[in-house]
């Protein structure tokens, strides 16, 4: 894919979604870190429903590990691996006390290291909580990419990242990776886009397949 190509996506999806960001409700970067743990496998409306209610309780490193394991367990059993994760949140909170202050470090190679904070994780903390700019590649963001042919269909979710980072200004990466989400939750759905109003189709690899699969339909119907 040539630069021109990848210019006319990133216009284009700025100009669908030119307001796109993260839609989990935080009001810090600890509550951010949290919600972002919390959404693995699961979707940001859900966590956003437990949160509202979690981030009254509990509003410091030291409230999370001041209850009982159960006690947190029932608290966010509306989420998916919901013993998992809170497992992982009281082990995160003991090193933020124990390391850090109890606050959240601003480094992606510290963030990694905390329990159930992958690099997925660690690049929306950093992006939106310290302004460093990253893009965190989910289910959204890498089903587009494949599908427009910014990565390839075989990729892992670290090559896409990195070929994103490679074609896309380093000042949009952030931007961008919301766009991309807006773009694969809203618009780009990965059981039915829609590709008949799509504005790249012309660039789009699975939708230019759909498309002709429909139009085969129709001429055997007819």
């Amino acid at each position: 894919m040539n630069a021109a190509d990848v210019r006319h996506i990133l216009d284009c999806i700025g100009e669908m979604f030119p307001d796109a960001h993260c839609e989990l409700l935080h009001s810090n970067a600890f509550e951010l870190t949290i919600a972002v743990l919390l959404s693995a496998q699961c979707t940001d409306a859900t966590v956003n429903k437990v949160t509202v209610d979690l981030f009254q309780k509990y509003k410091t490193p030291e409230d999370y590990v001041s209850v009982p394991l159960e006690e947190l367990e029932q608290d966010i059993r509306r989420i998916g691996l919901f013993r998992s994760k809170a497992k992982h949140i009281q082990k995160m909170c003991m090193i933020l006390i124990e390391e850090y202050g109890g606050d959240i470090p601003s480094e992606h190679d510290k963030l990694v290291l905390l329990p159930g904070i992958g690099r997925k994780t660690a690049n929306v903390v950093v992006s939106n909580a310290f302004g460093v700019p990253a893009i965190a590649v989910d289910t959204h963001v890498e089903r587009v990419s494949k599908r427009l042919g910014l990565a390839g269909w075989n990729d892992t979710v670290l090559e896409v990242e990195k070929k994103l980072m490679k074609r896309i200004p380093k000042e949009e990466w952030t931007l961008t990776h919301h766009r991309l989400i807006f773009f694969g939750r809203y618009h780009c759905k990965a059981q039915n886009p829609q590709c008949q109003i799509c504005p790249l189709l012309d660039v789009c690899r699975e939708g230019k397949k759909r498309m002709k699969r429909s139009q085969v339909r129709k001429d055997r119907e007819a």
